[in-house]
């Protein structure tokens, strides 16, 4: 797989109003988070634009079993309530790697795979302890071979 170069970008905080679960790669609960999501969103107000957000809080030391939170998010303005049965999140600004990919998503691995075992390591370039999100955008497709979303990994300067 030939990775194209990603973008750095520098962002501030964002704020953010959707769902969670905890889950692991061995236990993958992404479809039910979804699933709960959708017919939730159109209650949050104050949304920035309609793109969606999958972001992941990922523990220190991670493996494929080790539990992590995962969220299913809208952007909204700083300081919009949650409605009911939803939580509000707020993202810490910072520098970000941003990688387009576009395919199924159950083919994502060797993609991710690439990103943390060749690019990073030859980057200059250490991964930073904040959340990693995805943007999903005018062009995401759900379970499509055409679908393109923004990977967005937290990064700072070795």
């Amino acid at each position: 797989m030939s990775l194209p170069s990603p973008r750095i970008e520098t962002i501030g905080a964002k704020y953010f109003v959707g769902i969670r679960l905890p889950m692991s790669f061995a236990a993958n609960r992404t479809a039910e988070l979804w699933q709960t999501f959708m017919p939730l969103r159109a209650r949050i107000e104050n949304r920035v634009s309609a793109e969606l957000y999958s972001l992941q809080v990922y523990p220190p030391a991670l493996t494929m079993e080790t539990s992590f939170e995962k969220w299913a998010l809208a952007e909204v303005a700083e300081g919009v309530p949650a409605p009911e049965g939803m939580e509000s999140f707020r993202l810490e600004g910072g520098q970000y790697a941003v990688f387009q990919y576009k395919g199924h998503p159950a083919a994502a691995q060797p993609f991710f795979q690439e990103i943390f075992q060749v690019w990073l390591p030859a980057s200059g370039y250490i991964l930073d302890d904040r959340p990693h999100f995805e943007i999903l955008g005018a062009a995401y497709r759900n379970n499509h071979p055409d679908s393109e979303e923004e990977v967005w990994i937290p990064v700072k300067k070795n």
